[in-house]
């Protein structure tokens, strides 16, 4: 029997700790290559994956669902994680890192949701309306992705924000495919992960910029009476791409939660 297709991945550094950094709807790997560069200087082993339909991964003839990212997150770090294995989600990625972390069990020791509310269902009545107007019905009018892309993706970011890193965020965010955008949306608005979250039994950081209009602060804060273990972090000056826009503040959180985490978990 043919064993599925693990996501393309790149594996940097060697330690006894890995972070698998999955990344977000407008995205792939390549918008996490500062950050990866940070966690390896930092004693950490990485693994960046192209979810499935992203960079050179195919998308399934089924389109997406939350829950086979998820699965295939999972059999990633069955394959190559390491002793202790942290999650870390940004956007779509951070819907799906709580489920990858109950189905991965015990090979999981720690959770980082990054802008993102974790389920769809936490959304407004009028979020979710904006959500899918802003980012699905021009392209069903025909308009190019890059085009219509192009400003949902700078209102993402903090005014003011600018830089290489966020240079770098929006030529990926604006190279990807439509189609897979299209079903990485479908798959977002169609997943409720809020039970999920409650049953997360490892420790948890919630990180949100200030000004994300997406993964709001207030929203994300409230997390923390809903996944057991959780504490939450602002970062000031930032939108939904925090990594980016003040990756000093947010690589700090990041290495301080890291740190943190209990070392029995490796043994």
């Amino acid at each position: 029997m043919n064993r599925p297709r693990l996501p393309d991945h790149a594996v940097s550094g060697d330690a006894d700790t890995t972070v698998f950094l999955l990344h977000g709807a407008y995205g792939s790997k390549d918008y996490f290559r500062s950050l990866t560069a940070t966690l390896v200087q930092a004693g950490y082993r990485v693994v960046a994956w192209d979810a499935p339909g992203y960079g050179l991964s195919p998308l399934p003839a089924n389109g997406l669902s939350i829950e086979h990212l998820a699965e295939a997150a999972a059999r990633l770090i069955e394959h190559t994680g390491s002793r202790r294995n942290v999650v870390m989600g940004h956007s779509m990625g951070g819907i799906t890192a709580p489920l990858v972390t109950r189905l991965a069990g015990d090979r999981v020791h720690g959770l980082v949701i990054s802008a993102t509310l974790g389920s769809f269902a936490r959304k407004s009545a009028e979020d979710k309306v904006t959500f899918l107007k802003e980012r699905i019905d021009p392209l069903k009018r025909g308009v190019p992705f890059r085009t219509a892309a192009e400003s949902v993706v700078r209102s993402m970011f903090a005014p003011g924000s600018a830089g290489p890193l966020v240079d770098q965020v929006r030529e990926v965010a604006l190279s990807m495919s439509a189609d897979t955008f299209c079903a990485a949306i479908e798959a977002i608005v169609n997943y409720d992960g809020l039970q999920t979250m409650r049953e997360v039994s490892v420790p948890a950081l919630l990180i949100a910029g200030a000004q994300d209009k997406v993964g709001r602060p207030d929203g994300m804060r409230e997390l923390t009476a809903v996944i057991p273990d959780a504490r939450f972090v602002c970062i000031e000056g930032a939108g939904h791409y925090s990594f980016a826009e003040q990756p000093e503040a947010f690589n700090a959180a990041l290495l301080s939660f890291l740190a943190g985490l209990p070392r029995r978990a490796a043994a």
